[in-house]
């Protein structure tokens, strides 16, 4: 009886985690495509990205400079600073989660990023065209990152 318990137990979790995995790359959105324009900043598209965890490869500008992975937050983010800002961050690559350098305090320079990194609880406060990232969470390892339109 023990013995089915667990078999029971760990078929559910199995199916659970199959199905939490399929159902963050599944697109519920039906009224847009993967890769339809939805919107844009600045004259910089955003596209729609269907599932939380979807991809649909990787993009780089024409000097070869890794944009990321396709129509995810880093992609739009990097795509925004290098098209409007005119900025290549050193550091190209990495999750949302890792634009943030838990090393550094308070105002001092992240050097992945080329950008000035402040914390929760700063004097100083966001402006328009600066990052705020989240970090990783249960349900997105990866983390989020969005640039300040207003």
């Amino acid at each position: 009886m023990r013995r089915r318990r667990i078999i029971l137990i760990l078929t559910f979790i199995t199916v659970s985690f199959t199905f939490y995995r399929i159902a963050k790359k599944y697109n519920f959105n039906t009224d847009y495509e993967v890769g339809q324009r939805i919107d844009s900043l600045n004259g910089v598209i955003v596209y729609f990205n269907g599932g939380v965890d979807n991809t649909v490869g990787r993009n780089t500008s024409t000097d070869n400079y890794n944009i990321g992975l396709k129509y995810q937050c880093v992609e739009f983010v990097k795509r925004y600073y290098y098209q409007y800002l005119k900025h290549k961050m050193p550091d190209s690559y990495g999750h949302a989660k890792d634009f943030f350098d838990k090393t550094l305090s308070d105002g001092e320079i992240n050097n992945k990023r080329a950008l000035m990194q402040f914390t929760n609880g700063s004097a100083e406060k966001p402006t328009i065209n600066d990052l705020i990232v989240f970090g990783g969470s249960l349900l997105n390892k990866y983390g989020h990152v969005v640039a300040i339109s207003v």
